[in-house]
């Protein structure tokens, strides 16, 4: 008989760049699988990491292969700390379940790349590892992205949309029995870059969206981008942000106020749009604090938002990682070909022993 308990940590980065989020979670496959988050935190990257992971996209080769050295590194330390810190039992871990940061993403050109899933990682934690979930469905055909809609599959199947809101905005359903998911669209990779221009990290609240003026010939131009004709399965990368938003964005040269104000609305419009009225949806991620967002992407569609706990708005995504490491382990369907485009539905994640 299978293990039905494992603990694990789940490990996240994500494209907005807010910082490495870790939990320290228990999961029990069975009857059924259950998730709870015993410890978590978010270390903050420094201001020497964020200019890194930002102008990775354009690295060189061997430039990049340095960098995924001195990341897989420094990702090991932030996990050797986090344990000390709140006192986790080496002995007691089942397993690291890592995702790693994306760096490029082009999946049509059959290429991911999420550095920090080096062998030595299992080495420095002294520790089994899980990671590097994606590249397997890229060889697969898939898009290798989103990998979260298994979580909610097992974990949440009781609301009708989960919406995650971080660098990206991606949506999962079931659909004939099927689950379907995909990326909406850009939001905190381009929210907190103009939100920096005003001084800070992120625009909290969308306060600084609120004061802004909608531009209209800009929404128009953003709605009209091809991606938003795609039929899924599609997702987004850093490079569609460098080579389409941003350019668009610096044609119309407006106030960091009134491009924050458009934006939102923006995303508003593209996310609106994949709901059907009247139906549950579960928000999570650091766009959920997003207030003014939340408010126009309902004056755009009569739907019933759902706020999670703080707890799982922040670490949704690096607990459910731990789950699909444990799938992983147990040689599992962690990655659905419903929601990727992949050949078939298959158990992804390399497995590194210290």
């Amino acid at each position: 008989m299978q293990q039905k308990n494992y603990n694990v940590i789940g490990v996240m980065s994500g494209t907005s760049l807010d910082g490495i989020d870790l939990a320290w979670v228990q999961i029990v496959t069975y009857p059924t699988y259950t998730v709870a988050i015993k410890e978590s935190t978010t270390v903050v990257y420094t201001a020497d990491w964020v200019k890194s992971l930002k102008e990775a996209v354009h690295f060189s080769k061997e430039k990049l292969q340095q960098l995924n050295i001195q990341y897989t590194r420094y990702l090991a330390s932030v996990i050797n700390n986090f344990i000390r810190e709140y006192h986790i039992f080496p002995e007691t871990i089942d397993a690291i379940c890592s995702h790693g940061h994306t760096i490029l993403h082009q999946p049509d050109q059959g290429y991911t790349l999420q550095i920090g899933n080096l062998p030595e990682i299992a080495k420095y934690t002294n520790q089994k590892v899980v990671c590097d979930f994606r590249i397997q469905d890229v060889q697969l055909g898939g898009q290798g992205a989103p990998l979260v809609p298994m979580g909610d599959q097992l974990l949440f199947e009781t609301y009708d949309y989960c919406l995650n809101l971080g660098g990206f905005a991606n949506i999962s359903m079931n659909i004939n029995d099927m689950r379907i998911a995909y990326d909406v669209c850009a939001v905190n990779t381009i929210l907190n870059i103009y939100a920096h221009k005003l001084g800070k990290e992120y625009d909290e609240g969308g306060a600084f969206a609120k004061m802004g003026k909608l531009h209209a010939p800009l929404l128009d131009a953003l709605n009209a981008l091809p991606f938003f004709e795609q039929l899924p399965p599609k997702s987004l990368g850093v490079e569609w942000v460098h080579q389409t938003l941003l350019p668009l964005l610096e044609k119309y040269d407006l106030p960091p106020y009134d491009i924050l104000r458009t934006f939102t609305e923006h995303i508003a419009i593209q996310l609106a749009i994949q709901f059907e009225e009247n139906k549950t949806v579960l928000v999570t991620g650091g766009g959920a604090f997003n207030e003014f967002l939340i408010e126009r992407l309902k004056s755009h569609k009569k739907i019933q938002v759902v706020t999670a706990s703080r707890e799982l708005i922040e670490f949704k995504e690096a607990m459910i990682f731990g789950l699909l490491g444990v799938l992983r382990l147990e040689n599992k369907i962690n990655t659905l070909s419903s929601v990727t485009g992949a050949e078939r539905d298959h158990s992804s994640g390399v497995v590194w022993q210290p």
